[in-house]
């Protein structure tokens, strides 16, 4: 079975992850194709770390990252960002009780 944006978020969510640890996060938005810079912003927009991390809800972290994945798979790179995913190690993960 391929992978899905669907299927990878699923994945991710799994044992109460939240999304990747702050520096693998950032890692896995520079795999992401097409990023542009708008404006101020940024498409698809930054991961949620430095200080976003701390005035972030977990809520908010993982459906940003759900909008990674999603961008993934419309630009051709969810096969690349799926095996950064699920390579992590689980202490590489935020997880809901941290």
């Amino acid at each position: 079975m391929s992978e899905t944006s669907q299927s990878l978020i699923a994945y991710c969510r799994e044992n109460d992850r939240v999304c990747p640890e702050a520096g693998l996060w950032h890692k896995l938005w520079e795999l992401l194709p097409e990023r542009r810079q708008i404006g101020a912003g940024w498409q698809p927009s930054l991961p949620l770390i430095l200080a976003a991390w701390d005035h972030t809800s977990n809520l908010e972290k993982m459906l940003r990252l759900a909008d990674h994945i999603d961008w993934a798979e419309k630009h051709g790179s969810l096969p690349e960002v799926a095996a950064f995913l699920r390579k992590l190690d689980e202490s590489q993960w935020h997880h809901l009780g941290d």
